[in-house]
């Protein structure tokens, strides 16, 4: 059965204040990096799946909006490739 990485990046959505981005803005510019604008904090959950690639791409797109981000507030998207046949091999030793 075919194994697939994926990366999902979820981000606030460009409406709503991001305290934490503008904090490590302000951390940086203090430091001395004048030329920082519009910083904002996110988060990149990575994952391993296994199937065909049409049903782990509707499992994930399932699980990026259901459970991993709020889909009120946050923006999501993500990317997955399939990993070589090498690896999956790897993984069941």
């Amino acid at each position: 059965m075919p194994e697939f990485r994926a990366e999902v990046h979820v981000t606030l959505k460009k409406s709503i204040l991001d305290p934490q981005g503008r904090a490590v803005e302000k951390t940086l510019k203090r430091l001395g990096h004048q030329n920082i604008a519009g910083l904002r904090v996110g988060k990149f959950i990575e994952l391993t799946l296994s199937g065909e690639r049409n049903e782990v791409e509707t499992q994930l797109a399932e699980i990026a909006n259901k459970v991993l981000s709020n889909p009120v507030m946050e923006d999501v998207s993500f990317i997955i490739e399939e990993l070589p046949t090498s690896h999956v091999a790897q993984s069941a030793t």
